[in-house]
């Protein structure tokens, strides 16, 4: 049986319409005629090879998330999956999976859980807020009682969710394993050799 992997990529979340309306008035456009960016997500089902199966589902409204729709949408792949089923949230999406994973069972047991440039809690990413993704801090260390291992990578120079949210998660989860980098931002890399030799030693 292939070793399941499901991605949650990352995304806005707003409390208030009236930002999100202000952030797409001043949001960089990306050149539709520019070449798009090579990253180390799309390329992962190969690099872990076919004894793994990685699911990436779409999330629904990731320009304006709202929490409710991303867990709909995420328990309707649950008919897909099996024990052991390892978790990789990023960014946005290890917000949503903390949230969830602490107010809801899995309906299989998790193996693992990866959190990739995590927030901890609300802060200023550029208007958003995380809307309502926040989670109930103190719920947050029952996550380890049905989760095998989890892991923090984040990286000192991210511009997007500071390192000190990974610090705080760390002592939200003190059996979580923080893994540190200095130069990799927010893990929008062409290539994540790291991390991808991670899951395969600990899947």
């Amino acid at each position: 049986m292939k070793k399941q992997i499901v991605f949650i990529k990352g995304g806005e979340a707003f409390s208030h319409y009236e930002d999100f309306l202000n952030y797409l008035r001043t949001v960089e456009v990306r050149d539709p005629a520019a070449l798009e960016q090579r990253r180390w997500t799309k390329t992962l089902q190969e690099d872990l090879g076919a004894d793994f199966e990685v699911f990436m589902p779409t999330m629904p409204n990731k320009q304006n998330a709202k929490y409710e729709e991303w867990k709909i949408w995420l328990e309707r792949h649950f008919q897909f999956l099996h024990d052991d089923v390892v978790l990789i949230g990023h960014s946005q999406g290890g917000y949503f999976l903390l949230k969830y994973l602490s107010e809801n069972d899995m309906p299989v047991r998790v193996r693992a859980l990866y959190l990739l440039a995590s927030p901890a809690g609300p802060d200023d990413f550029g208007a958003e807020d995380g809307g309502d993704f926040a989670f109930e801090t103190e719920r947050i260390k029952d996550i380890q009682k049905n989760v095998k291992d989890v892991y923090i990578f984040h990286s000192e120079d991210d511009p997007v969710v500071p390192y000190s949210h990974a610090t705080t998660l760390k002592g939200l989860l003190p059996n979580a394993k923080l893994i540190t980098f200095s130069d990799r931002g927010h893990f929008l890399t062409e290539t994540f050799p790291e991390f991808v030799e991670h899951i395969k030693a600990n899947s």
